[in-house]
């Protein structure tokens, strides 16, 4: 029998980031995205909490703001999964609900790890 893996490595647009730092300085940009980090951990606990209470209003709206925040600190990956659980609400589909969902938070999670390290970094 074949397993499916579902491993799938976070993807961080750097020129997003970059833009962002010369746009608010360096002080402004962490801000941002200590700010953006924060609230996307907590939207994705929320979702995750949400989708268990069978509660897909507050799903949609919840994932819908994800991909602004997302987009503003370069989680590409992030905002285009989110819009994918999104839409899979919207055609009332309960098991792509559940793949996408599951999906948005392996990949939210390693993308906040990795622009966690990669503030460690500097």
């Amino acid at each position: 029998m074949r397993q499916l893996i579902q491993d799938e490595p976070a993807s961080l647009d750097h020129d997003q980031l970059g833009a962002l730092y010369t746009q608010l300085g360096a002080l402004g940009a962490e801000d941002v995205v200590r700010r953006a980090m924060e609230e996307l951990a907590l939207r994705l606990s929320h979702a995750e909490r949400q989708y268990r209470q069978n509660d897909l209003a507050e799903l949609r709206k919840g994932v819908r703001s994800l991909v602004a925040i997302a987009e503003q600190i370069g989680m590409q990956k992030v905002a285009l999964v989110a819009a994918d659980v999104r839409k899979t609400i919207d055609q009332n589909d309960d098991v792509a609900i559940a793949a996408t969902l599951a999906r948005l938070l392996r990949v939210g999670e390693r993308s906040l790890t990795a622009i966690w390290d990669l503030q460690d970094q500097v």
